[in-house]
């Protein structure tokens, strides 16, 4: 979910917020470094449009700090890493076109499940369902670990791309390069104190609804239902079909994806509390430090949630930096919706 605008609330919108929105938030200006780039018009990829692959190869599991992990992986074992993160309502198969291109290009291509999603689960049944940001970044950092693998090109969208933020900042030396949909991801509790106005606290409806019992027992049962609701706001003109939605939507399955979800939310708006053995990389976080690795930002032209223009988050990458905008009527899962442009940028940062 985009966090870049004030307290780093992600917000969907109803049928009417949405139309309110779409002119505050849709990016409509470009920043010195930024690319208005449509389909097609970089080089190494044909023009994008969603591909159609079903699937994965066999999904591997690997013990990783507290968790095993499943994971899609793609691509000669010696290639270069990258690591794809997805984000909620959403799962590994927003990569399921991006993997087999950058694989075709000499890629090891790394599509995790986040904790509490498809096949990964917890070691011990008494780790707290922790979904705090610095502790999802650890997943990760984790999940290399155990693959061996020191440095990869990180890429994310929603939560992934927070993640990837976030692995960016604390563990540069850990990150080859950086493609982050929506920018820079990075907040704190103590921004999401700030009142917004009342049609943008609209925005963060869900938001409200699972800091509460009802918003999670809500949740939990219609968790399907839900999350498709999330999809169609947050990408209104992405005709996705139910078989592609239902094979997301059976990652939600997970024993801990409810207690996941809500905690992330509850969390960052502080009315959870997180693992003391954290604080220190929260508070690392939440001075909101600028990102040196080489990056690419994207953003697709039809994202119905919100999302901050470029200029305003430009000055936070001190490295090689570009931003893009996706034309199409491309929505908030752009890998997705946009698989040859995201997986172009991945090529394109690799070269900075």
């Amino acid at each position: 979910m985009s966090e870049g605008i004030n307290s780093g609330r992600r917000g969907l919108l109803g049928t009417i917020a949405m139309s309110v929105a779409a002119a505050k938030f849709l990016m409509t200006g470009s920043a010195e470094a930024e690319e208005n780039a449509s389909s097609g018009e970089r080089a190494g990829v044909s023009a994008s449009r969603p591909a159609s692959n079903a699937s994965f190869a066999p999904l591997k599991q690997i013990n990783a700090g507290l968790l095993n992990i499943g994971y899609a992986e793609a691509g000669p074992s010696d290639g270069r890493p990258v690591i794809l993160l997805h984000g909620w309502p959403y799962d590994i198969y927003s990569f399921v076109d991006v993997a087999p291109i950058l694989a075709s290009k000499g890629y090891r291509v790394i599509v995790p499940y986040l904790r509490g999603y498809g096949s990964t689960t917890f070691l011990s049944a008494d780790t707290m369902r922790n979904a705090q940001p610095s502790v999802v970044a650890l997943d990760a950092i984790a999940l290399m670990d155990a693959l061996k693998i020191q440095k990869a090109i990180i890429g994310g969208f929603d939560w992934g791309g927070r993640t990837a933020d976030i692995i960016a900042i604390l563990w540069p030396e850990r990150c080859k390069a950086l493609v982050s949909v929506s920018g820079y991801l990075i907040s704190s509790q103590a921004s999401q104190r700030a009142p917004l106005p009342p049609a943008a606290e609209l925005q963060w409806w869900y938001q409200f609804y699972f800091s509460t019992e009802r918003g999670q027992a809500g949740y939990d049962k219609y968790r399907h239902d839900f999350s498709k609701l999330i999809w169609k706001l947050a990408s209104p003109k992405w005709n996705f079909d139910d078989a592609t939605f239902d094979r997301t939507a059976a990652s939600f399955e997970n024993a801990d994806h409810v207690a996941i979800v809500i905690h992330d939310y509850r969390f960052r708006l502080g009315l959870a509390e997180g693992e003391a053995k954290y604080d220190d990389l929260e508070a690392k976080l939440a001075q909101a430090s600028a990102i040196t690795v080489p990056t690419i930002t994207m953003e697709g032209d039809a994202n119905g949630a919100p999302h901050p223009d470029p200029s305003a988050y430009a000055n936070k990458f001190t490295g090689k930096y570009a931003s893009r905008i996706v034309t199409g009527g491309i929505g908030h899962n752009l890998p997705q919706e946009a698989p040859k442009d995201f997986a172009q940028a991945i090529i394109d940062v690799d070269a900075f």
